[in-house]
């Protein structure tokens, strides 16, 4: 990658001393001050949360949160929601090309052909309780891939990192499935060739020994639209999690459950559950305007509105607004007292001077929980849907970072604000 640069920072210390930090430009974005040679002046920097800082270089995607730009390798999320199918969209990260129609259709074959797990897995699955969160089974198992796949865990080697990234697109809905099942005591059902990768998904889901299953093409098109708007989301907190698991070497199943684990926390992977509660909460229509001033009074909380990097509208959520209004008319949910109410609260906060000099706008957690549950997804498996959407953005982020020659082990520094130096006292002089 061109790390080229004609611009100079010019750090000028107390001390007298100054130091030239090259500034970075990408192609879109900010541009980046490079402050690697700072160690060698004895500084660092101090950045919680990683605000201002730029841990990597990649070309996959790019948000501007200000004016509510997400793209893939530069296509506009909306485009793709509305025009590719979810396979399209993970050749596209993967490869960073859209695939001609030979290309499609031959990745399309090669996932297929990797949905089913190995056999062991079952007995591996019965190992856990049958209460247990479905994400917890998905931390387990998929980890546990690199035990029953270990003949592509050759990271140096690009066919390994290939046969391994398709393994793991094609898997995790499987296993996804599976933890579902479990869960609910219902037996596996395994993958079916000639469906789609979304209608495969939904038939592992939904369908039973006891009779045949034909895929609602509304339902199948608004859960593609749901991966789509997940597949990536640059450098959140799971994706760096996936990096940095893999800055050390480890193999693609463990960085990608690291990834799992990470999106499990309730700050991240969990908004659209908790906005579906909070709507719950709220009950009714009537209660809106109550709701929204005790939000303005710190009383209560707003979830599926704002995000950490937009300041304007999410791209997404208009899509997702689309696709709810799709969902809801195909099941004769018009009347869904769910969406009646965040319609509602939509239209009061976005008219509210509150809301709005805070950039307060619905994100696309705000309408995929009231999906999700149309189409019969349970609560306790929308962080799961989450998971198999990302999987195909850890896989691409991994594979780049795995492939760029200056990847080097992350190693963050701190501010140490402890005790000095101090000599050990025996415990009888203390």
């Amino acid at each position: 990658m061109n790390m080229e640069t004609d611009r100079i920072a010019t750090l000028t210390l107390d001390d007298g001393r100054t130091l030239e930090l090259p500034i970075l430009k990408g192609t879109l974005g900010p541009d980046v001050i490079d402050i690697r040679n700072l160690g060698k002046a004895g500084l660092f920097t101090y950045d919680p949360a990683f605000f201002s800082t730029s841990s990597c270089i990649s070309e996959i995607t790019f948000i501007d949160g200000d004016v509510g730009l997400l793209y893939y390798r530069g296509y506009p999320i909306e485009q793709l929601a509305e025009n590719s199918d979810f396979l399209e969209v993970c050749h596209l990260l993967l490869n960073g090309e859209l695939p001609s129609a030979e290309q499609k259709a031959e990745f399309t074959r090669n996932i297929t052909r990797h949905t089913m797990v190995h056999d062991q897995l079952a007995r591996f699955l019965n190992g856990f309780r049958r209460d247990a969160h479905p994400m917890a089974v998905m931390v387990g198992v998929v980890g546990a891939l690199s035990a029953f796949y270990h003949d592509s865990l050759d990271i140096n080697n690009p066919q390994h990192r290939t046969v391994s990234a398709h393994r793991l697109l094609a898997k995790v809905p499987t296993i996804a499935a599976m933890a579902y099942k479990y869960n609910v005591g219902e037996p596996f059902v395994y993958p079916k060739n000639k469906f789609s990768y979304v209608e495969n998904f939904l038939y592992m889901m939904f369908s039973t020994p006891a009779e045949d299953y034909v895929p609602n093409p509304i339902l199948v098109r608004a859960l593609e639209r749901i991966l789509i708007l997940h597949a990536d989301h640059e450098q959140n907190a799971s994706t760096s999690t996936v990096r940095l698991a893999g800055s050390s070497g480890a193999n693609p199943f463990a960085c990608i459950a690291s990834g799992i684990a990470a999106l499990w926390g309730p700050a991240h992977g969990g908004a659209n559950e908790a906005a579906l509660k909070m709507l719950e909460e709220i009950g009714d229509v009537s209660r809106v305007a109550e709701y929204v001033q005790g939000v303005k009074d710190k009383k209560y909380r707003l979830m599926g509105f704002g995000h950490r990097v937009y300041k304007n509208m999410d791209p997404r959520a208009k899509v997702m607004r689309e696709t709810c209004y799709e969902v809801l008319k195909e099941l004769k949910l018009e009347n869904n007292k769910l969406f009646e109410l965040a319609m509602e609260l939509e239209k009061t906060a976005l008219n509210d001077p509150y809301f709005i000099e805070r950039k307060l706008y619905p994100n696309v957690d705000f309408y995929s929980g009231i999906v999700l549950r149309a189409i019969g997804i349970p609560t306790n498996m929308f962080t799961v849907i989450f998971a198999v959407a990302r999987t195909i953005g850890w896989v691409s982020q991994w594979n780049e970072m795995v492939a760029d020659v200056e990847q080097k082990i992350g190693r963050p520094r701190q501010l140490y604000r402890g005790a000095v130096r101090r000599d050990f006292v025996p415990v009888d002089k203390r």
